[in-house]
């Protein structure tokens, strides 16, 4: 009878082991079936900027593109943000984010355009007390057109961009005519500020919660022609 124990245990420890041999062997398979996937190459403009700053170590840590998806981030700022522009630059790789493969920082707009998939523009002249937006539009069409250029001439065929700085929806439109080969569908802005502030009244004027307004759609400029309408 203590014979038969003894085979019947060895038998187990020959199964046990068979198991875990076979599932080393298969975790060894699967790791090398992992394949990395390839860098994807983010721009942001106005990179030394409050909204910048906030934005990159996100974008770095996979918050817009995943948790897998490595990413080159290029900064683009003008000359005379250029010291702070590296310094962000410092913080970015003193963080040793896993995902972040590569980091520019130049003042050169085809440098920063350079193979560029995802162009988030959140440069642009800034509106000072007294200014309408509509002020800063002159400005913002010579700067976007160079930036839509470089674009035009030096970013991935695919490459998608979103437009941050106001007014928003007039310099995508600048963007679009400046860097045609880029399709229309890549082209978006984002004005869910203004949204959102719509909503906001909507809900205080008739005192009901937010998330019972719905069916809100607004027109017109990021400006004082908006035209929110529910």
């Amino acid at each position: 009878m203590e014979q038969e124990y003894i085979i019947l245990l060895q038998k187990i420890l020959v199964v046990l082991f068979s198991v875990t041999l076979f599932w080393k062997i298969i975790k060894h398979i699967c790791g090398l079936l992992v394949i990395e996937k390839e860098p994807v190459t983010v721009l942001v403009t106005g990179a030394a900027g409050q909204i910048g700053y906030a934005l990159l170590p996100m974008i770095a840590r996979g918050v817009m593109l995943g948790p897998d998806q490595p990413v080159i981030i290029h900064m683009l700022d003008i000359e005379p943000a250029a010291e702070a522009l590296n310094g962000v630059k410092m913080e970015l790789i003193d963080a040793a984010f896993p995902l972040l493969k590569d980091v520019v920082a130049t003042t050169d707009v085809v440098e920063a355009c350079q193979g560029v998939n995802i162009a988030v523009m959140v440069g642009g002249f800034p509106r000072k007390e007294g200014m309408e937006r509509k002020d800063v539009m002159s400005k913002n069409v010579s700067i976007y057109k160079a930036q839509a250029s470089a674009l035009e001439q030096h970013a991935a065929p695919d490459c998608k961009v979103l437009v941050v700085a106001n007014p928003a929806n007039t310099n995508a439109l600048i963007l679009k005519e400046f860097a045609p080969s880029i399709p229309e569908k890549n082209i978006t802005c984002l004005t869910r500020l203004d949204h959102n502030r719509a909503l906001g009244q909507i809900s205080e004027k008739l005192n009901v919660h937010v998330s019972d307004v719905w069916n809100v759609i607004i027109w017109g400029n990021h400006s004082s022609t908006q035209y929110p309408r529910h």
